[in-house]
């Protein structure tokens, strides 16, 4: 379980096993923001973590105005999910 420290707003954030099979498109899977990072720095400190790279089909050609730059990377397991955030190379 992720929570908040004492006195700063924010939402906890608990996970379980499941025994469920990994959906390669999963309807339901988690968004990461990288917050004041460089996104491939956040990128590159998950993947040293255990996490790799998705050659993911569905990037837009184009980003809506507004819209952060993302990532897919999936878990140990194979669960897929997003970081997002800016990038000072680019």
């Amino acid at each position: 379980m992720l929570v908040p420290p004492p006195g700063v707003p924010g939402t906890a954030l608990a996970m379980d096993l499941s025994g469920s099979p990994v959906e390669p498109y999963p309807r339901v899977h988690l968004d990461l923001n990288a917050g004041g990072r460089d996104l491939e720095d956040e990128v590159e400190r998950l993947v040293g973590l255990g996490a790799r790279r998705v050659d993911w089909p569905h990037y837009p050609a184009r980003l809506e105005p507004g819209a952060s730059t993302y990532v897919v990377l999936v878990d140990t397991e194979g669960n897929r999910f997003c970081v997002s955030g800016r990038s000072r190379t680019r």
